[in-house]
């Protein structure tokens, strides 16, 4: 027989929830932007070495 009342807990798991997709997103694009800054770096780095030779 299903309980009689309100449900326990669905505020707590949607908060939950919610914060852990802002932290999932959150270090997604941290990764992003740190393979970019590398992208950018390594580019320049070649560029520099083309005009040496």
């Amino acid at each position: 027989m299903p309980k009689k009342g309100k449900e326990k807990n669905t505020a707590n798991k949607a908060k939950h929830s919610k914060l852990m997709q802002q932290k999932i997103s959150k270090v997604k694009l941290k990764k992003q932007l740190h393979k970019e800054r590398l992208k950018a770096i390594i580019q320049k780095v070649n560029q520099e070495k083309k005009k040496e030779e």
